[in-house]
């Protein structure tokens, strides 16, 4: 098979270790740096570009797209699929992973347990907002990343100063919510990857300190976890809602139970190094048994 990895570089460890197991299962793999790309808006003819040259079609991409690049390299992934080449992350469903507000809108349709979340655009609605969701809250942009734009307000006066900051300095017009914070597991929570509405693995992250994100780009301590079927199932339902196929499910346990705080439809591969499982191999897997072939020379080991 021919699989194009869109990605920011070679370099990145998670496009290094697809490009690993691609070729150890003999298929035609390259990366194609998604943002030195340039489209042909023909309705006949969607081409893709890249260095000069018209890319040949490709069976199959994986995008590995970065949250800054979001709205280009979606519109790459766009251009592909014009051509019917298959991925296992389209557009549409990683356009609305990288909206935290369309993706809590969708989490609560399908009947995902989340944290409360409230939006507004009115600093007028604190008082009336913070008594439905109470002290202390989460503030954070729908557009953030890696546990950026994310902090903690503990008294009615630093929630209210903490929105007027960032409505003042969010000139892009990025959403802004406010999660309700689950105290009995601060600091903490888990990443389960789910790869064709399975769990391939699962990890516990925990801050090193007193910070209440655990995110592994913050500092945050990665340890092997085994979920319960409960966990399990949520991971897996939080995926299918969003229409990812390969997906990082952040949960934390809560006393009513797991509760999913996002679909992260670019997860990091670090979750290999911490358990030991091999998620890239589990991916090129599903992509041999869901990508249509071009012919029958594009057989695995032909």
């Amino acid at each position: 098979m021919k699989i194009a990895i869109l990605s920011n570089g070679p370099g990145n460890y998670s496009t290094k270790r697809l490009v690993e197991e691609a070729t150890k299962r003999r298929h035609d793999v390259r990366v194609i740096k998604y943002k030195d790309c340039y489209l042909s808006l023909d309705d006949k003819h969607p081409d893709v570009y890249y260095k000069g040259s018209k890319l040949d079609k490709f069976d199959a991409i994986l995008p590995r797209i970065s949250n800054g690049m979001t709205r280009y390299g979606c519109a790459v992934v766009r251009q592909f699929e014009m051509q019917g080449v298959y991925t296992p992350s389209t557009s549409v469903a990683i356009t609305r992973a990288r909206d935290k507000l369309r993706a809590a809108q969708i989490l609560a349709k399908y009947d995902v347990d989340t944290p409360k979340t409230l939006v507004s655009r009115n600093t007028s609605d604190i008082d009336d907002l913070l008594e439905q969701i109470g002290l202390p809250v989460i503030i954070k942009l729908a557009s953030g990343t890696h546990g950026n734009g994310v902090i903690l307000a503990d008294t009615k006066k630093a929630a209210k100063s903490a929105l007027q900051a960032f409505y003042l300095y969010n000139e892009d017009g990025t959403n802004i919510l406010l999660q309700e914070f689950i105290k009995e597991s601060a600091g903490v929570d888990i990443r389960a990857f789910v790869v064709g509405g399975r769990v391939v693995a699962s990890m516990k992250r925990e801050s090193l300190d007193d910070d209440f994100r655990s995110n592994l780009h913050k500092g945050g301590l990665g340890t092997p976890i085994k979920l319960t079927d409960q966990e399990k199932r949520m991971a897996i339902k939080a995926a299918k809602a969003m229409g990812l196929h390969i997906c990082g499910v952040d949960l934390m346990r809560s006393n009513r139970g797991p509760l999913v705080l996002e679909a992260n439809a670019s997860p990091g591969f670090g979750i290999e190094k911490v358990t030991g499982r091999d998620v890239a191999s589990k991916i090129i897997e599903y992509i041999e048994h869901n990508a249509p072939r071009r012919n029958s020379k594009d057989r695995v080991g032909a």
